[in-house]
């Protein structure tokens, strides 16, 4: 207690009273959030695919030409504030200038070559990236019919007629064509090692052409909310050779459970946390009866109470 009438502890009670504390608390607790998260993969630019390579190279492009502005920008400011400073009397004072052609010159030139860079980056791009566009291979593509559901994603291999819960397996050199929709709410199909995201929708069908060109493990998400179980939709690619998506294959269709669609209507009850599961196929004509509605949407919260893997609000 004898300190606490101290001259600099006052000092120091009053400064954590005052707005500069509160932003000194703020700065710190960005710095120790960047510090966190400088542990962490960027998955965009862990590239494990053609289409997320070349992902990477247009924001990485893009960062480049915005530098053009950014960096001349932020030089001049500190030019003119030093060559303008009080202390220096060969700064001449023109409170009369209007105008110089020099100037507009260096002024417009830049941000225009800026814009029509941007805008070849984007519109090359685009067309070369249209998530539709079949990727160029000697191999013949995989398709694979997706469903995002409340609150997972279900794989469907029609060539195979094998299907899988929260697992994706996939061929590693070989075309993936994804065939999207929605037996619930609109949600996002997402891997960052492997590309373009692409929006699923109720009543609808959306494709997507990506490829893994190495094998591994990749995280995918649902990367839109879609309510309470939305942070454990995610799902494992695992890409592997083609010799053991073969023999995946044959263990798939040799499942127990079938998937038919009163076992597509038991799937698409809300439930969260779901682990991985493997069926055989029992109608191949399920992906378009759940995309026209045929088969109608997931029930959504049952009335009369939730249920038990759903929280009630």
């Amino acid at each position: 207690m004898a300190f606490a009438g101290h001259p600099r502890w006052l000092r120091l009670a009053k400064l954590k009273q005052g707005p500069r504390w509160r932003v000194l608390e703020r700065v710190a607790a960005i710095g120790a959030l960047a510090l966190t998260l400088s542990g962490c993969d960027v998955a965009v630019f862990d590239s494990k695919g053609p289409i997320s390579e070349a992902n990477a190279t247009i924001l990485l492009d893009s960062v480049a030409i915005m530098l053009a502005i950014v960096i001349p920008t932020i030089v001049a400011i500190v030019a003119f504030a030093w060559w303008f400073r009080a202390s220096n009397p060969r700064a001449q004072y023109l409170p009369r200038f209007v105008y110089s052609g020099r100037v507009e010159l260096v002024v417009w030139s830049i941000p225009v070559l800026t814009i029509l860079l941007l805008g070849g980056v984007i519109w090359i791009g685009s067309h070369e990236l249209d998530p539709a566009r079949p990727l160029a291979s000697p191999n013949k593509p995989l398709p694979i019919q997706v469903v995002s559901l409340d609150w997972k994603w279900l794989f469907i291999y029609p060539d195979q007629k094998v299907a899988a819960v929260n697992q994706l397996i996939a061929p590693v050199g070989v075309p993936l064509q994804f065939s999207l929709t929605s037996g619930s709410v609109m949600t996002v199909f997402f891997v960052p090692q492997l590309g373009t995201m692409i929006y699923t929708m109720n009543g609808m069908t959306t494709h997507l052409n990506l490829e893994a060109d190495q094998p591994g493990v990749f995280f995918g998400l649902a990367a839109h909310f879609s309510g309470d179980g939305f942070s454990d939709m995610n799902f494992d690619v695992h890409a592997v050779s083609p010799a053991e998506f073969s023999g995946w294959a044959q263990q798939a269709g040799a499942a127990g459970d079938v998937l038919d669609a009163q076992a597509y209507r038991d799937l698409a009850k809300q439930s969260a946390n779901v682990p991985p599961k493997l069926f055989r196929l029992a109608d191949e004509n399920l992906f378009q009866e759940i995309a026209t509605q045929k088969i109608p949407p997931g029930p959504g919260p049952q009335s009369g109470g939730p249920n038990p893997s759903v929280s009630a609000h």
